[in-house]
């Protein structure tokens, strides 16, 4: 078994616990495709309905350099609807970049925060009473690599054997 498969099935299986018929929606970034696909692959033989979301590279940044004011108010519908009614939330930490949002407009950001705000009480809330199931992982990237001050390769043992 490949430490990925492993890796996936301990967040299905023993983190998360998921069962037949659970909803499931993992968030991460294309960084932890392979990861991504594993633990969907387990989340699937599990029995789960999975929906997964992939950020790019810089897609925060980009959409603070260049959102206008409605669209940094806009809240999703489909991310409140999956905050409010799915049974798992896993996020895989696989940073392409630690530091893109060190140059974005401050007030921009806060204005989006604000607008979150509703998805975000609505995560607390669920998680606090324990209606929803959540985890959070890291996948090993360069940039967190680095932030480790360590190769990717010492940092990919690190993951894998913290696991």
């Amino acid at each position: 078994m490949k430490i990925l498969e492993k890796y996936a099935n301990l967040l299905i299986e023993y983190c998360l616990d998921i069962q037949k018929g659970e909803k499931l929606y993992v968030v991460s970034t294309t960084a932890a495709e392979p990861l991504v696909i594993e633990v969907y692959k387990a989340a699937i033989k599990a029995g789960a309905h999975v929906e997964i979301s992939l950020s790019m590279a810089e897609q925060n940044k980009v959409f603070l350099d260049n959102a206008n004011e409605d669209q940094l108010n806009y809240l999703n519908p489909p991310q409140e609807y999956i905050m409010g009614n799915f049974d798992a939330y896993l996020v895989i930490r696989a940073p392409h970049n630690l530091r893109e949002n060190n140059n974005v407009d401050l007030q921009k950001s806060k204005k989006r925060s604000a607008a979150l705000a509703p998805i975000n009480k609505a995560y607390f809330e669920r998680t606090a009473n324990g209606s929803l199931k959540r985890s959070l992982c890291q996948y090993p990237t360069q940039a967190a690599a680095q932030e480790a001050g360590m190769s990717l390769s010492e940092y990919e043992y690190f993951v894998y054997n913290a696991c």
